[in-house]
């Protein structure tokens, strides 16, 4: 899937001189937590979002000023810091550096910028211009979408039989041999021996994903290559969605 399949199109937007009472409440009466900012000419120059609102005198959670000496030292940064978080404007208060994407950008790249730069949404361009918006509720709709189509489907045993064992030869961490799967309709049955109750644990999520399935049970056995002590599943149902 691509950003074109879940983005938010034509996000609502404001300006960099929308007054920030303005700003928050667009945010309130729609329900959403971040806004891109565009100068006059349509161009994205920014973000603000809920995050930024967080300091604020009004609130009594600007924090304190910066010590005199620092402040002697950084006066740049010390009025930067005071315009921020007594700002009246949009531009006063917005993130400026936004990180965006393009409506064919794939989702695994969107959920790892996300990831790894701790975002809720991402601006989307195209040829420059603004034209959507993709969030963490985005790619968790989509996701909802996916888990009910999977497990909507009717396969019969023997396919749901084949789904495992395939995806288990996609994972380096599977093991090759010494597993069993039954299937009886949509009860998958697994058992045979695993090393570590890690592997055991994925093997059910494999099962659980496959199409179809509403039950997994749990008879594999963990023995520790330590000390060659086997532990025995407890017998545990395991149901799919």
């Amino acid at each position: 899937m691509i950003v074109a399949d879940i983005m938010t199109p034509n996000p609502i937007t404001v300006q960099q001189m929308t007054t920030l009472a303005d700003a928050v409440r667009i945010m309130l009466a729609h329900h959403i937590s971040g806004l891109p900012v565009l100068d006059p000419s349509g161009h994205l120059v920014g973000i603000i979002t809920e995050g930024d609102l967080l300091r604020r005198p009004e609130l009594g959670t600007a924090g304190n000023t910066r010590p005199w000496l620092v402040a002697f030292l950084a006066p740049g940064k010390s009025a930067t810091d005071y315009a921020h978080t007594h700002g009246r404007h949009v531009a006063d208060v917005m993130t400026s550096s936004v990180l965006t994407v393009t409506p064919q950008t794939d989702l695994a790249e969107v959920a790892e910028l996300m990831r790894r730069k701790h975002l809720k949404r991402l601006p989307v361009l195209d040829d420059g211009k603004l034209v959507g918006l993709v969030s963490r509720a985005d790619l968790v709709g989509a996701l909802a979408l996916k888990l009910i189509e999977t497990h909507s489907e009717k396969p019969t045993p023997g396919l749901i039989r084949d789904y495992i064992l395939k995806t288990m030869a996609s994972e380096p961490w599977a093991p090759k041999a010494g597993i069993k799967i039954d299937v009886i309709g949509d009860v998958v049955d697994l058992s045979g021996v695993v090393f570590s109750d890690a592997e055991r644990h994925a093997l059910k999520v494999i099962a659980e994903n496959a199409p179809g399935v509403k039950e997994v049970h749990d008879h594999l056995v963990y023995v520790d290559p330590g000390s060659g002590m086997a532990f025995p599943a407890s017998g545990s149902v395991y149901g799919g969605v």
